[in-house]
């Protein structure tokens, strides 16, 4: 990172970055197919939002327009949201306990802060109804604001979402689904439609 993005000065529009935050849920949404009980990652710098360098200068305000904006995306949608920590937690996250004991996550013991987890985790830790951070998880898609690498907390096989929308303020977004392993080889048969195809319709229902 260059020293003079580091000490860039930016003028940020909070309910600008909650709206970038809402739209790439919603078409992370639409191009995922979440169903009702899966799970959504979320890293996020707060520092790079700001166009500042990582780590360097995180921010509760601007966390807390990120967590509005997501919030929003899935309100309605039974989608659950896992919010990752920063380095200095091993990248371990912020869950809902019900999310902890549905999927048998494991449960370590620690607070996130703003210098010892981030902005984002910290700030989701006081936002949740019963917090709980776990060690890792297997996310069904994720959101990752600013290069936070939240490749460690999705399912195989992560396959990258292209919105046409690239930055949240000036963090670089990227945005992942992913989708179960194909396994088989060349005799393997992936849809339905080659099924009936092949040996006609689907039986009746006894």
């Amino acid at each position: 990172m260059d020293a003079g993005r580091e000490g860039k000065e930016t003028e940020l529009d909070l309910s600008r970055v909650k709206q970038e935050v809402l739209q790439a849920t919603k078409g992370l949404l639409e191009a995922a197919k979440l169903r009702p009980g899966q799970i959504v990652v979320l890293g996020c710098s707060t520092s790079e939002i700001q166009g500042k360098r990582i780590g360097s200068t995180g921010s509760a305000e601007v966390a807390a327009a990120v967590l509005d904006g997501i919030h929003e995306g899935l309100k309605g949608t039974g989608v659950h949201l896992a919010v990752q920590c920063c380095e200095h937690l091993n990248r371990c996250l912020v869950v809902e306990r019900d999310v902890q004991e549905k999927y048998g996550l494991t449960e370590v013991t620690v607070l996130p802060v703003p210098k010892a987890g981030g902005a984002t985790a910290s700030t989701a830790l006081r936002r949740f109804s019963d917090p709980v951070v776990v060690e890792t998880i297997q996310a069904h898609a994720g959101i990752d604001i600013g290069d936070t690498l939240i490749g460690m907390h999705l399912r195989p096989v992560a396959v990258p979402v292209r919105l046409g929308q690239e930055t949240v303020g000036s963090a670089h977004l990227t945005v992942a689904r992913t989708r179960p392993k194909l396994v088989g080889g060349n005799r393997a048969v992936y849809a339905w439609d080659e099924i009936e195809e092949k040996f006609g319709k689907k039986a009746e229902k006894v």
